[in-house]
């Protein structure tokens, strides 16, 4: 399949995937899966759209839970965005997250899907504690990129991205895309499946936005704390995690409007 002749998409991964900060729960987040969905879909009608993405999980949820439902629709298209819980998670469970990752691309690459995945953008240049998270975050992007090249997958670079690094594209955690970064993330993936009108500008920095300083970081340190940091030592404290209790938005496959 190319140029968004796609019949069957269904998107893997966590609270990115599923659309956190893209919208509210309340009256639905959206995020970029269900953007691009709605690209495909107006460039060729009648598209299928599962969304098997919850927060919080991890490399091995997607291996044991989410992979088996997508294998059983037959897309001819998958996303798959996981890692970042894996990467923030302490403890020494690390390895095996990337040994379940390899595991995981290689059976997407036993499906006849188009497969698209993504690197984690440069976290030291959005947030001061991404320097302690740094080393992982760059194993674990070789692991990708490696996939990527041994699999024949498409690919969307956002660690190299300069409009990645902007605080606008991300939400108040500066973990999760707002709603700038779920556009944005979607016109990556135009344009790893070649979609028509498609283009590399998604990655260029965009002059009037905020701009990162030293100030900014700080901020964005505040932030982070306040909004990732502190519910996730409050969810371990009790033994839970996010995506607790909550299933698929979109367990099955339907029409995108829908």
């Amino acid at each position: 399949m190319s140029n968004g002749r796609h019949t069957r998409y269904v998107a893997l991964g966590d609270s990115q995937t599923e659309g956190l900060w893209d919208g509210d729960d309340s009256a639905g987040v959206v995020g970029f899966a269900d953007r691009l969905a709605a690209m495909l879909d107006e460039l060729h009608p009648g598209l299928q759209y599962a969304n098997l993405a919850v927060r919080g999980r991890r490399v091995r949820d997607v291996l044991a839970d989410q992979l088996p439902y997508a294998v059983a629709m037959q897309p001819d298209l998958i996303t798959v965005c996981i890692g970042m819980n894996d990467i923030t998670r302490p403890g020494f469970g690390f390895d095996k997250a990337l040994a379940d990752l390899a595991v995981l691309y290689r059976r997407l690459a036993e499906t006849d899907a188009t497969v698209v995945t993504t690197t984690f953008p440069d976290i030291a240049r959005i947030v001061p504690i991404g320097r302690v998270l740094q080393s992982r975050m760059l194993r674990m992007n070789e692991a990708i990129v490696t996939a990527v090249d041994r699999h024949g997958f498409r690919l969307v670079d956002l660690y190299s991205a300069p409009s990645m690094v902007q605080p606008d594209t991300w939400s108040d955690d500066r973990v999760h895309g707002s709603t700038t970064g779920h556009i944005l993330f979607a016109a990556a993936a135009a344009e790893a499946l070649d979609l028509p009108g498609s283009s590399h500008d998604w990655a260029q920095a965009d002059p009037s936005a905020t701009q990162s300083t030293p100030l900014s970081r700080t901020w964005s340190q505040l932030q982070w704390t306040k909004n990732m940091l502190t519910p996730w030592l409050w969810n371990q404290a009790r033994g839970r995690s996010a995506g607790d209790g909550r299933q698929p938005k979109r367990p099955r496959l339907g029409a995108v409007a829908g």
